[in-house]
């Protein structure tokens, strides 16, 4: 289907997840407020895969994995400097906390990670918003 697409969808379903991306990203402090850290551990890593899987959507990039968004990221913007390597270090951080919190026995996220990681995660999706508002302006 998403081979059907014109460039207006692409913008449009871009768009859409950046804008996922950010909703997402503002449920964090509601979150640790109750202290739900597991949950806020998991929101962040989603608020990087939106922003990071709407940059691939703009550009006509697509796969159907959360390992596939993280390698096609890295080949494309990571490795060309696009994205900075700290970013991308922190995008394989979150994924790799979403798998142990999702799928491994008693894994608790602290407090002190996620304010560790929020800021992290906060950087990656301004770095997107960047380069999709940069190349929205062409």
């Amino acid at each position: 289907m998403k081979n059907e697409l014109t460039n207006e969808n692409y913008e449009a379903l871009s768009r859409y997840r950046q804008e996922r991306s950010h909703e997402t990203l503002a449920e964090i402090p509601f979150l640790c407020e109750k202290g739900f850290y597991n949950t806020a551990t998991n929101r962040l890593y989603y608020a990087c895969y939106y922003a990071a899987v709407a940059l691939l959507t703009k550009y006509h990039i697509s796969t159907s994995t959360h390992a596939g968004v993280k390698t096609l990221l890295g080949l494309h913007f990571v490795s060309k400097g696009l994205i900075t390597k700290e970013s991308g270090r922190a995008f394989s951080n979150l994924y790799d906390c979403r798998q142990r919190g999702d799928y491994e026995d008693f894994v608790y996220s602290t407090r002190e990670e996620v304010e560790e990681l929020y800021p992290k995660a906060q950087r990656f999706v301004e770095e997107i918003d960047t380069l999709i508002d940069k190349d929205s302006n062409k």
